[in-house]
């Protein structure tokens, strides 16, 4: 069956000034498509969703919509009445069934009229209206917006966008446009959103860095390189693996263009005055192929190599710290000596006080109780997502170069705040723009690059990941890898925690705190194990329970009596240990020794498991018998 076009975009232009965004840009979406672009900050990519959205206009180019479509955008910088509650904001759209669900209970409270209350009725019986108000209630309760009463100008930034969120979600445009829609989102929320809109009628365009938001969700890639776009018809993993062939054949088709070009250009330099039509021919070739010859591959990659000072034996420790706020518990009776190296992923839900925790440990908060210690060689480099401000009114090199004019890299070489800010993506013509032309993406690498100028040996990045384009967080988890100083990260970016950190502190609210040896991923395998042993277990004490207590009267053996005490238990355990060994195989660094090792030990357990299990029904059978 056809699928149905919501959109074809034709030849799409847009300009600032001297600076091209994009130029030609043709691609179509159709029902059902979960289209996602990937393109480096600056690019337009922002830009490119308001023009798809209706709200700003192209150079050149045509946006044709299906007739009576319906979008929806989530903007990053969400514009809501401030002076509305957070139920009166969701209830003020353009939505049909809203607006009547709206009406009706205004009718309810007010004590309209019978006539008019029927009329109601039949508008919401028509509209299929009656569960809005319930979805309503379950969309905010997900995001965690459950104080329906709360101004919208009491939300904090982050509360305001998953108000946004809900809007558009509740609101069902045929087409959702999403601008970074899990930045300000508890890992629980980006996991719910994942499942809410992998719905098939859902059809969707969106910009993210989250890539397993783009491998769960995404069906369809589209690349901005340059001015060209690339599409690819898969998730993200089928994006890497064709993107990586592309770039492997166009490097080939370079290499060999200028293979060529030395030879034609030996014939040109031997080429008679008197041209022929042959000749004339062969030239225009030779222009051609010297194009392709001197094209140059975009491989520019950030390079974040800066040195960074030597840590002594005493870092950081937290010795029975405990903090609460009059309607919060952020952390109780919390001790911990961190060693050399140590890289830790701080999660939570969102409010349960990641952030202070952070400001405790580099001393802009006290706790109310214990003491936090710093080793004397410790050099923070702390980013934070708020407190972090850049002067607009500077150009991006006299920012760099009020830091330092020279800085040191590992093994005492150095460079110029010139050369380092190439090395962040930032051309000569760039490092002459002022800050407040900068996207929002340029201005967080630029806060990056000064930052990890001051040489730190431990980083707190809080959220560092948010509004980075894909390319440059590749690259931050690479220096990340390297870095030989201490990491304590805050980041809803789970692709981003499992490659740059080795274990968890888990804030799990009401000040209780526990730590996990593991990246993201582990954990959430963990918690299957947890669940599955527990399940287990149920199983076997419902098994326990419900048979029949032994009396006096039934005649068994001792061996019978013993096993049938015994088995339950020892079956329990070998479940455990069934689930722990099946857990094992998920690791990707086993060799095909240590996999048929872990087969025998999983056989061996399924053995014992099955004969326990047999000689239980054997007791059972004599018991019923008696």
């Amino acid at each position: 069956m056809a699928q149905v076009n919501y959109v074809s975009v034709e030849g799409l232009s847009k300009s600032y000034g001297i600076k091209t965004l994009f130029e030609d840009l043709s691609f179509g979406i159709n029902e059902g498509q979960k289209i996602a672009l990937i393109a480096q900050n600056g690019t337009g990519k922002t830009t490119l969703l308001r023009i798809l959205a209706g709200q700003e206009k192209a150079d050149k180019g045509t946006v044709a919509f299906r007739k009576e479509l319906t979008v929806g955008i989530l903007e990053q910088e969400p514009n809501i009445d401030p002076k509305l509650s957070v139920e009166e904001a969701m209830f003020q759209t353009n939505d049909e069934r809203l607006t009547v669900v709206r009406k009706y209970k205004k009718a309810i409270l007010e004590e309209d009229e019978a006539e008019k209350m029927q009329a109601l009725m039949e508008e919401m019986d028509r509209l299929n209206a009656w569960d809005i108000e319930a979805k309503v209630a379950q969309v905010l309760s997900h995001l965690k917006l459950e104080n329906l009463d709360q101004k919208v100008e009491t939300l904090s930034g982050g509360q305001k966008r998953r108000l946004a969120l809900a809007q558009l979600l509740i609101s069902a445009p045929d087409l959702m446009i999403l601008d970074e829609p899990t930045n300000h989102l508890d890992l629980q929320m980006i996991k719910w959103l994942e499942n809410y809109l992998s719905s098939d009628n859902i059809t969707l365009f969106l910009v993210t860095h989250d890539r397993y938001f783009l491998d769960n969700v995404c069906n369809e890639i589209l690349e901005l390189e340059g001015s060209e776009l690339h599409k690819y018809k898969g998730n993200y993993s089928y994006f890497l693996e064709k993107q990586a062939d592309r770039k492997a054949n166009e490097q080939a088709v370079v290499s060999k263009a200028k293979n060529l070009m030395r030879k034609e250009l030996d014939w040109m330099r031997r080429q008679p005055k008197a041209r022929g039509t042959k000749s004339k021919a062969r030239i225009d070739a030779f222009h051609d192929l010297k194009s392709t010859a001197s094209r140059k591959l975009d491989d520019k990659q950030v390079d974040l190599e800066i040195k960074s000072e030597r840590l002594g034996s005493k870092i950081v420790e937290l010795h029975k710290v405990s903090k609460s706020f009059p309607k919060l518990k952020i952390i109780n009776q919390f001790t911990y000596q961190m060693k050399k190296g140590e890289r830790i992923g701080l999660v939570g839900p969102n409010g349960v006080g990641k952030s202070t925790l952070l400001n405790m440990i580099i001393g802009k908060e006290e706790p109310d109780a214990g003491k936090v210690v710093i080793g004397e060689t410790v050099q923070f480099g702390y980013y934070s997502q708020k407190g972090l401000q850049l002067n607009d009114d500077m150009r991006v090199i006299d920012l760099v170069k009020d830091k330092a004019e020279v800085i040191p890299l590992a093994k005492g070489r150095k460079i110029t705040a010139s050369q380092l800010l190439e090395r962040f993506l930032f051309d000569k013509e760039k490092q002459w723009h002022y800050v407040s032309t900068l996207s929002g993406g340029e201005k967080k690498r630029l806060l990056l690059c000064t930052l990890l100028m001051e040489n730190p040996n431990f980083l707190i990045l809080d959220e560092p990941t948010n509004d980075l384009d894909i390319v440059t967080i590749q690259v931050l988890e690479d220096f990340l890898q390297q870095f030989q100083g201490c990491l304590l990260i805050v980041s809803h970016d789970r692709f981003f925690m499992d490659k740059t950190i080795d274990q968890l502190w888990l804030m799990e609210g009401d000040g209780e705190m526990r730590t996990f040896p593991g990246n993201y991923s582990d954990y959430l395998d963990h918690q299957e194990v947890e669940k599955a042993a527990k399940k287990e277990a149920q199983k076997v004490k419902e098994v326990k329970t419900n048979k029949p207590v032994q009396t006096d009267k039934v005649k068994l053996s001792y061996n019978d009596k013993k096993d049938w005490q015994n088995i339950p238990k020892e079956l329990e355990k070998l479940e455990a240990k069934k689930i722990q060994i099946e857990s094992r195989f998920t690791s990707e660094d086993l060799d095909q020794d240590q996999i048929q090792e872990l087969s025998a030990q999983l056989q061996e357990i399924l053995d014992e498991i099955e004969m326990k299990e047999l000689r239980w029904l054997e007791i059972d059978e004599k018991m019923q018998a008696q």
